[in-house]
């Protein structure tokens, strides 16, 4: 625990935490100072200048990331027939109908993803106090609720990412791995804040994104200059 403590001091050292990086400088720090064991997540936090509270000042989203996530996903389909057989020929670890359903409500949630077609929600709806709190509710705005489950399954495992502003404005996701290369993780980032700029609510006034940073699980946070992200692009 020391010996941790003395590196991620060290990496706090390297940087200097009032200072806006430019994105690739950024991405480089980051990347230097990710040294666990284990190949750690690459993350990026805004601090918006909404007030979520308001139902015209939502964000929330889903951006596909030009060089996916490094993460496996595991994805859970409502539905039946055809569309069923479809959701499994496009890779989907879990499909179901009101047996899924029974799961779920068994506390049986080994997925990351949870897709439905539209004539499933009835079923889905009744999950809402289980899947809602977890972030795992299908919803049309994401591209969750849809008769097409092969482009959302394969979506879902390709590198989709879903957003959505928490309390205070705080959006946070993972880009990436530590183990990507520098280019790799600057597009990663460049397309997900880019994403979020384009899902700017019209009753946003002043400034729409206050404060962007990036780390790796265990590193210490490197803000960015929000200019550099479009610069030289």
């Amino acid at each position: 625990m020391a010996k941790m403590g003395k590196r991620l001091k060290s990496s706090r050292d390297s940087i200097d935490m009032l200072k806006d990086y430019p994105l690739e400088e950024a991405v480089k720090s980051v990347k230097a100072n990710a040294g666990a064991k284990f190949d750690e997540t690459v993350e990026v936090a805004m601090n918006l200048g909404i007030d979520p509270r308001h139902s015209d000042q939502q964000v929330r989203g889903v951006v596909q990331l030009p060089h996916g996530t490094g993460k496996s996903v595991r994805v859970a389909v409502f539905a039946k027939g055809d569309k069923a057989e479809e959701a499994l020929a496009a890779g989907a670890d879990i499909v179901g109908a009101e047996d899924l359903a029974e799961r779920v409500q068994a506390g049986e949630m080994d997925f990351d993803r949870c897709v439905a077609t539209p004539d499933m929600m009835a079923v889905v709806g009744r999950l809402g106090k289980i899947l809602g709190p977890r972030g795992l509710m299908p919803n049309p705005k994401l591209g969750t609720v849809t008769p097409d489950v092969a482009t959302a399954v394969k979506g879902a495992k390709g590198g989709e990412v879903q957003f959505r502003a928490e309390k205070a404005g705080v959006i946070h996701a993972g880009v990436g791995k530590a183990s990507f290369d520098e280019a790799q993780l600057v597009d990663n980032v460049r397309a997900f804040v880019n994403a979020i700029s384009r899902a700017k609510p019209s009753g946003t006034k002043g400034t729409f994104i206050k404060r962007l940073s990036v780390s790796s699980t265990m590193g210490p946070g490197v803000k960015i200059d929000v200019a550099s992200i479009n610069a030289g692009k």
